[in-house]
């Protein structure tokens, strides 16, 4: 159990969170979700002990074992898969170590024999004679092999770190775990076994992620941090969402209500307050008015992007047609003999192989060339593509948001430019700023601005929610559900693939397999495969 008190925090003179009262309890899951900069890893920070509060207090009972995912993917680089897993119980792990070196030593005398039986005992009440195979089960869950765990980290690539440290955070049965963004990095089928892991586990399991397919698969409570207070919701993250917006179009019709009717008390006493017949009505009315009371809302810190695009012409009857496409990188295949066609009112989500998915959408906007094949598309047209790399349109580029959006722009007005990207959350003086030093989520931002503006009847979007907090990927999703058009996508984000696509294409190292139907069919069409 972690007991959260009293706690405060302010940063650089900033206040984060106030007066927070909180309980995490074993066999729960708590998701921890706001704006970006409202506190989310810092509140992690204060529970596992790195930060101090301003105020308050954290209170976890002394043989509680907490474990945490650690951020640093280059922090075990000297030593092997194993030895990084285990140190996710680290009493454990020091038993181990000097246990093998009290064993190497040459002069082994009685005491180092006493010594070696205290550590043997604690070694096995610790399940070292499991700690192995324990390791292997959570990195072949995670999709990775055996062979792995005699590897160096400095050998691996930078996702199967993740995975690793992952394991590291699972192992041994802490008995709390906390996960910053712990979905980050992950395919598809390592996701699906964390979720199922978590959803079993006795612990306390606090979670940050902007994954919404995964928030409501393995939360039991929300914690919101918003309007510098943390309050904790039963429910998983559709649940807490759906509630919020109610409350507030509750709130909003009632002040609205009591807008209208306060004005009409206000012109009653107006008129006939001197009207020595109608002053005890307009005294009556007066008290009344009194109680009358408009609830302010708080200023939220959560801020949603519209994103929405819109077709300048219909498309025609051919759309896109695709011939045995076939494309290596290095001696690499990343597909062969690709063959699908594109037909109306398709959304069509690509999984699989990530590199094979952005080489074909690079392919189709005419930026690499196939190795063989063909590709059409229909005379009608028009395409806007999202690419996953989006350096090239920002680096060296030293001119303002303003002026960097105006070259895309059919009015070169600054009055619609500001109204427009104000719609994207760039306000006041922050559309001055240089496009160069632009965080990762106000790009992704630009280069949907910039998509927006063309009114093509096809997107092409590869990646799009990598940087985004919650409340963007939500206007993305919803600007793709929306748009009329054709959509070619890529996504890290389960929500995403689900509501938008209603085709599916996988790109395997065998070929590929083209499905209609949502995603979660797809699935199921999988499994049923693997069943056979």
């Amino acid at each position: 159990m972690i007991t959260v008190s009293n706690l405060s925090f302010q940063f650089g003179g900033q206040l984060l969170f106030k007066d927070v009262d909180l309980k995490f309890t074993p066999g729960n899951c708590y998701g921890i979700i706001g704006a970006n900069g409202a506190g989310k890893s810092t509140f992690l920070r204060l529970l596992c002990g790195e930060l101090e509060p301003t105020r308050g207090s954290v209170s976890i009972p002394e043989n509680v074992r907490m474990s945490v995912l650690k951020q640093d993917h280059f922090a075990y680089e000297k030593y092997t898969v194993l030895d990084t897993v285990i140190m996710g119980n680290k009493r454990l792990y020091d038993v181990m170590k000097e246990k093998d070196a009290l064993y190497a030593k040459d002069d082994f005398t009685d005491e180092d024999g006493i010594k070696a039986a205290e550590l043997e005992g604690e070694f096995a009440e610790l399940n070292g004679w499991e700690a192995e195979s324990d390791a292997s089960k959570l990195i072949q869950g995670l999709g990775l092999t055996d062979d792995y765990l005699y590897m160096d980290m400095s050998t691996l690539k930078e996702s199967e770190k993740v995975k690793v440290l992952l394991a590291q955070a699972l192992f041994g049965n802490p008995d709390i775990v906390l996960l910053d963004e712990p979905t980050n990095g992950l395919d598809i089928d390592a996701v699906m076994w964390l979720e199922d892991f978590l959803s079993d586990y006795f612990g306390t399991v606090l979670v940050v992620s902007h994954d919404r397919h995964f928030l409501n698969d393995v939360c039991t409570n929300i914690v919101d941090i918003d309007y510098n207070e943390i309050k904790m919701y039963v429910g998983n993250y559709e649940f807490w969402y759906e509630s919020s917006q109610l409350i507030q179009r509750m709130i909003k019709m009632q002040n609205k209500r009591n807008e209208e009717k306060i004005a009409e008390l206000q012109s009653f006493i107006s008129r006939f307050s001197a009207n020595k017949s109608k002053s005890r009505q307009a005294t009556a009315r007066r008290k009344l008015l009194d109680k009358l009371t408009v609830e302010e809302l708080p200023a939220s810190s959560r801020r949603y992007p519209f994103i929405g695009f819109d077709m300048d012409r219909e498309a025609g009857k051919e759309i896109l047609h695709v011939e045995g496409l076939t494309k290596s990188i290095g001696g690499n295949v990343l597909f062969k003999d690709l063959t699908f066609h594109v037909f109306k009112e398709d959304k069509i989500a690509f999984v699989g192989n990530e590199l094979a998915i952005t080489a074909l959408f690079k392919i189709l906007m005419e930026e690499d060339t196939a190795d063989a094949g063909d590709f059409k598309f229909g005379v009608s047209i028009t395409t806007s593509y999202f690419p996953h790399d989006n350096t090239a349109f920002f680096e060296g580029h030293t001119e303002s948001i303003l002026d960097w959006m105006r070259q895309y722009s059919k009015d070169q007005t600054e009055t619609y430019l500001r109204g427009f990207l104000g719609k994207m959350l760039f306000s006041n003086e922050s559309v001055f700023k240089p496009v160069n030093v632009l965080s990762g989520g106000e790009k992704v931002r630009c280069m949907f601005s910039r998509m927006m503006m063309f009114g093509s009847n096809m997107l092409i979007i590869d990646q799009p929610t990598d940087h985004l907090d919650l409340e963007s990927i939500t206007a993305v999703n919803n600007g793709m559900k929306s748009f009329k058009g054709n959509i070619l996508f890529s996504s890290h984000d389960y929500e995403i693939i689900n509501t938008v696509a209603n085709r599916i294409i996988e790109i395997t190292p065998d070929g590929f397999i083209d499905r209609s139907g949502t995603y979660e069919e797809f699935l199921e069409y999988k499994r049923s495969l693997e069943e056979k």
